[in-house]
């Protein structure tokens, strides 16, 4: 037992010093791993029999025999992330770099455990490589593998659901807040990338926030912060069945419902695109459209006032059905804030769209297994 602790000790170690290196000859390994010629050959052998080394020639030396390079393969290891989405989860397998080798949406059955625990080995492949991490964004609130308040994909009570992923799968897994890892993916590779400080505002059935302080994501005590659907800015609203009193008034299905009673045709398009389309219009219908599209901005303001209040963002990015609005409407909302802040803020749409959660969950099981790290997360 001890001796196959050692050598899987010593395997580990010329992994992680050609996943560092990339390319990188015998000799270096030697040097970088501490460890004896005698040592390293059979453990290279397997080790480019099992994919994660690939030999790429000699190179030439000044001195001596030309020297055989080897280059880490970085699509021996992957991981998962999967997005919960209402009667859906979507998909995408990734290599150690963070490239995507593999994406499917499948539909969300009532055992999230088994939807995740069935399609992530299924796109990975039968004969995959070893499969390190698997990274879940959920619409609700997350703790320690748990989720709550998650009604648009069946979860109001709490419910344990990264154990038993990792108890299937065997491998490291990550539960978190769908928008928590949307502003960490903006910030990664976004429009978010050249701040520290940052919220992002994710319109869709729910509203939710992302905040991102120093460069980290900041998640609260109870893992709960950025549930501004919760927020009570309105004296007569109440949480109902799992339903923020802001969202339940001010969110992408509760704009469709205004557009549905009000007449105004959707032709296929999103609440929010509709409702602008038809504020630019002509007529006592365009005319009640703008009034209802200024009502929705002025909510929408208040709500990023009162957070920018607390926590200071500096940029707050529009993500979801928020970012549908047209330049005219953004540049009304930025006016509203503008008018309110105590500190300036400025206003943006996301730059990944439905990008940014699988971006930042593809980042957040890398950093999980030990293949990468990102502070944001």
């Amino acid at each position: 037992m001890r001796r196959e602790r050692s050598r899987e000790i010593k395997r580990s170690a010329v992994i992680s010093a050609a996943r560092q290196a990339r390319l990188l000859s015998r000799s270096q390994l030697t040097e970088l791993t501490g460890l004896s010629p005698a040592t390293l050959t059979p453990l290279v052998r397997e080790l480019i029999a099992e994919g994660y080394l690939i030999e790429r020639g000699a190179e030439s030396s000044r001195a001596g025999r030309p020297r055989e390079k080897l280059e880490f393969n970085p699509r021996a290891e992957l991981v998962a992330a999967v997005a919960l989405q209402p009667h859906q989860a979507r998909c995408e397998i990734a290599d150690s770099d963070g490239s995507v080798i593999a994406h499917d949406d499948v539909p969300l059955g009532p055992d999230i455990v088994a939807t995740i625990c069935d399609v992530v080995p299924r796109l990975a492949g039968a004969g995959r490589p070893e499969l390190r991490g698997v990274a879940v964004a959920v619409p609700g609130v997350t703790a320690d593998g748990e989720v709550r308040l998650a009604p648009s994909v069946g979860v109001v009570e709490t419910r344990s659901i990264g154990e038993g992923i990792r108890e299937r799968l065997g491998v490291s897994v990550v539960v978190d807040n769908d928008v928590n890892l949307m502003v960490a993916g903006e910030h990664a590779a976004g429009a978010g990338s050249d701040v520290r400080d940052l919220m992002l505002l994710y319109v869709t059935d729910g509203v939710g926030a992302g905040l991102m302080l120093d460069g980290r994501v900041r998640r609260g005590a109870s893992s709960a912060a950025g549930e501004v659907g919760f927020m009570t800015l309105d004296r007569d609203a109440h949480t109902r069945d799992g339903v923020g009193a802001f969202e339940a008034r001010w969110s992408e299905s509760a704009i469709a419902r205004h557009l549905d009673d009000a007449g105004i045709d959707r032709d296929g398009a999103g609440p929010v695109t509709a409702l602008v389309t038809a504020a630019a219009g002509e007529g006592p219908a365009a005319a009640g459209a703008r009034a209802y599209l200024d009502e929705v901005l002025v909510a929408w303001s208040r709500l990023v006032i009162s957070c920018a209040c607390v926590v200071d963002p500096g940029r707050v990015l529009l993500s979801g059905a928020a970012a549908e609005l047209d330049d005219a409407a953004l540049a009304r909302l930025q006016e509203l804030v503008d008018a309110d802040v105590p500190a300036p803020v400025e206003i943006r749409r996301g730059a990944l769209g439905e990008r940014a959660v699988l971006h930042g969950a593809i980042s957040s099981a890398l950093t999980a297994a030990g293949l990468m790290a990102v502070p944001a997360t």
